[in-house]
């Protein structure tokens, strides 16, 4: 990897669309009995095969599509990027109990095949369950979007089936901080900001859906072709 600057260097960017910490508390997207009965249809049908993460489900599963739709969810999504707004991605993760399951620090809007406009995308993580540090609830570094997109690498290879999540490099006295989030509730990152989970030592399983929100001209691939988007208002598209 090419050296950069970490994050314990001066600030060098703007704060970003959500201001200083990079981060936001998205409260109630839905009734947290219904985030609950969701998660217990999700786990109830992952169990057998013990699947740990479900790529774009907002693209073949209802209750996904649902998701990504919910007034509340997308109308906090339109005050940081704007009226048109489409999914360009989702992850369904579920960190089973006792199962060593842990997100190195990393960025959402960088990969190989992309990168994103921070200040025409967002990041959302949305609970389905209630999550605490004991169950794998997300840690992240404010203000860490200020430094830019920093440079990154696969995890050591694990032989999970859920693949290798990409790092990025911190500080040694790097923690963050954690943030807990009821079920029907979530939180609105900033692309760049740095945050990562750790696995979940309860008893039952940690549910939660990742959505990378864009406006329009908002992905740049790496290999000059169009993005594969989902529309979900304006004309823009």
């Amino acid at each position: 990897m090419t050296t950069r600057p970490q994050l314990s260097e001066p600030e060098t960017q703007a704060d970003g669309p959500l201001g200083r910490s990079g981060l936001r508390q998205l409260h109630e997207w839905a009734a947290a009995h219904r985030a609950r009965a969701r998660a217990a249809e999700i786990v109830a049908a992952l169990r057998g095969e013990g699947g740990e993460v479900v790529r774009n489900p907002h693209l073949h599963q209802e209750w996904a599509q649902a998701i990504v739709r919910a007034p509340r969810l997308l109308n906090a999504v339109q005050d940081v990027i704007g009226p048109d707004v489409a999914v360009e991605n989702t992850f369904l993760v579920v960190k089973w109990p006792g199962r060593d399951f842990e997100v190195p620090w990393h960025q959402d809007g960088i990969n190989d095949r992309l990168e994103l406009d921070p200040e025409r995308s967002v990041a959302a993580w949305i609970a389905l369950t209630d999550t605490d540090t004991e169950s794998g609830c997300l840690h992240v570094v404010p203000g860490s979007q200020r430094t830019g997109y920093l440079p990154y690498e696969a995890e050591p290879d694990t032989g999970a089936a859920r693949g290798r999540a990409l790092g990025v490099r911190v500080g040694d006295s790097t923690h963050g901080v954690a943030v807990p989030v009821r079920a029907g509730s979530g939180l609105l990152m900033d692309t760049r900001l740095v945050h990562c989970s750790h696995s979940n030592i309860r008893a039952g399983a940690r549910v939660g859906l990742n959505i990378r929100y864009v406006a329009p001209g908002a992905v740049s691939m790496r290999d000059g072709s169009s993005p594969s988007l989902s529309p979900l208002s304006g004309t823009g598209w």
